[in-house]
């Protein structure tokens, strides 16, 4: 285990000032109890602990969990019991008034999210309990700047064809920052309510009409969750800045499109903990009669050595 990852969560102040103020708006003190689900270190559990909770039960699985038991001694606190198991491993819960999980990727569904939360909605959360985030939207934007598809000219610079091993890294999404400036307008292409909506295949698109002509490189991508009513948490390029950033999707050749035409995009991931996550992506491009001129399919599927 490389602490570093945690490291980048701790400092992240935009994520645990939005997690904190979810918490405090529902925990009533010596009252609510809390399940934190995924827990790392232990911080939004201790959050819980020090805005009253009653009782916090920490779930974790993987090597950190040693680091959360030592923290949770050393801030001796008694009000939080760790749990060293997968939450979804857990026979028999404590039934809880609020579930928390910040188990977001860049990919917001990539840690499983969807189905851990679906479960701990039906077993762990109290009737009329709170789960914290609620909901989560996914946005997606052209991409109009050519600045990070430059970076698979590398594969054109060495005076052979690699055009395999290009294609191949084209097949791959990357996490990157974006300016707005290098974007066409967002739109929402999927939405979740989480422990109602349990299907952890998404799919979704958009499209967008071009006003006037200019060079579609790839697609960006990210989320917004909602914590609570008023409390959001955003991974969008002009959001406050996060340890997360937004997901960039290349295309195999840039769309040239004149005004008029339309660039349409549909995107479709899914997650398991067997198989880890798949995102697929499929581009189009209409003229301005509505003829298609071209399609690009594209899919990490696609992008792993043989």
């Amino acid at each position: 285990m490389r602490i570093e990852y945690h490291r980048t969560l701790i400092a992240d102040r935009v994520r645990n000032a939005a997690f904190e103020a979810a918490l405090r708006g529902v925990i009533e003190k010596g009252v609510t109890t809390v399940a934190d689900i995924g827990t790392g270190t232990g911080l939004l559990a201790l959050m819980a602990a020090r805005l009253g909770a009653r009782e916090v039960f920490l779930y974790e699985v993987a090597e950190v969990a040693g680091v959360a038991a030592k923290i949770l001694k050393t801030n001796s606190a008694r009000k939080c019991h760790l749990i060293p198991c997968h939450s979804i491993e857990m026979v028999d819960p404590p039934k809880v008034d609020v579930v928390v999980s910040e188990t977001l990727g860049n990919y917001a569904f990539e840690e499983h999210i969807i189905e851990t939360l679906a479960d701990a909605k039906k077993r762990f959360l109290k009737s009329g309990g709170v789960m914290i985030p609620r909901r989560l939207e996914q946005y997606v934007a052209p991409v109009v700047s050519d600045r990070i598809q430059r970076e698979f000219a590398a594969w054109d610079e060495t005076g052979f064809d690699l055009s395999v091993a290009k294609t191949m890294s084209l097949n791959n999404i990357y996490v990157r920052t974006l300016a707005t400036d290098e974007l066409l307008e967002s739109r929402q292409w999927d939405s979740i309510d989480f422990g109602t909506d349990t299907r952890s295949s998404r799919k979704g698109g958009a499209s967008w009409r071009i006003r006037s002509a200019t060079t579609v490189y790839g697609f960006a991508a990210w989320w917004k969750a909602e914590l609570a009513p008023g409390i959001t948490l955003s991974t969008a390029p002009d959001a406050p800045r996060t340890h997360w950033e937004q997901l960039y999707f290349p295309l195999l050749t840039p769309i040239a499109a004149k005004a008029g035409d339309t660039v349409a995009v549909t995107l479709r991931s899914r997650t398991s903990a067997e198989a880890g996550t798949n995102l697929a992506w499929v581009a189009t491009h209409r003229d301005a009669k509505g003829r298609e001129t071209a399609r690009q399919s594209l899919s990490l599927d696609k992008g792993f050595l043989p």
